[in-house]
């Protein structure tokens, strides 16, 4: 399905395919012989999301852009399914496996590979050929790697790196607090501009 989102339409090269159950909304372009399998969403939310040649999107996948972090997929990357990509930029060759998560401001570079359900967190930066292991986690600029059990660790270079501010234009909580009124809200204003959206027929 082909969503016109804020006035934009996807752009989809006429060599690639995007399977008919796959969701392109807004400022989306799909580059030569690149493939969006069934159920991909790739949604340009204020920002848009770009693949380059040849890239596979697998079933379930999700790819969103945001105005301060638009997406750029370079070529030759394998997005697998279940994996979640939000304003982040992927170079050349890499490999995106099933259930990775890869947030905003994060840079993966050329023949990175992010293994099954490993994560890439905010303004993170992986370096070319670096590897993420099954379920680990990629912090820094440049990015360091870390076990899921080492949280204690990870974390004073996880927060400094500004989760809620990245995000969401938001200040990190105090202890007590909660910022969840605001983000909610904000949310809910942004994601109204979809009750204008208009499904593309096919032409």
């Amino acid at each position: 399905m082909r969503i016109e989102h804020r006035g934009k339409r996807p752009l989809v090269d006429p060599s690639a395919w995007v399977a008919p159950t796959a969701v392109l909304s807004g400022a989306v372009t799909i580059g030569p012989h690149s493939r969006v399998l069934h159920g991909a969403v790739l949604t340009a939310e204020g920002g848009p999301v770009v693949l380059g040649e040849h890239c596979i999107v697998m079933e379930t996948a999700v790819v969103r852009g945001t105005k301060r972090h638009p997406v750029k997929i370079g070529n030759h990357v394998l997005i697998g399914p279940r994996a979640y990509l939000s304003g982040c930029s992927v170079e050349d060759c890499a490999f995106i496996a099933t259930g990775a998560a890869i947030f905003n401001g994060a840079v993966i570079g050329a023949r990175a590979e992010v293994r099954v359900n490993a994560t890439v967190h905010v303004n993170s930066h992986l370096a070319a050929d670096a590897t993420v292991p099954i379920g680990w986690i990629a912090v820094g600029r440049p990015a360091r790697l870390f076990p899921p059990s080492a949280h204690e660790e990870l974390w004073p270079i996880q927060k400094a790196l500004d989760f809620p501010g990245t995000v969401f234009g938001l200040d990190r909580p105090r202890a007590g607090g909660t910022i969840m009124p605001e983000l909610t809200r904000r949310y809910a204003k942004a994601l109204l501009a979809h009750r204008e959206d208009k499904v593309i027929e096919d032409e």
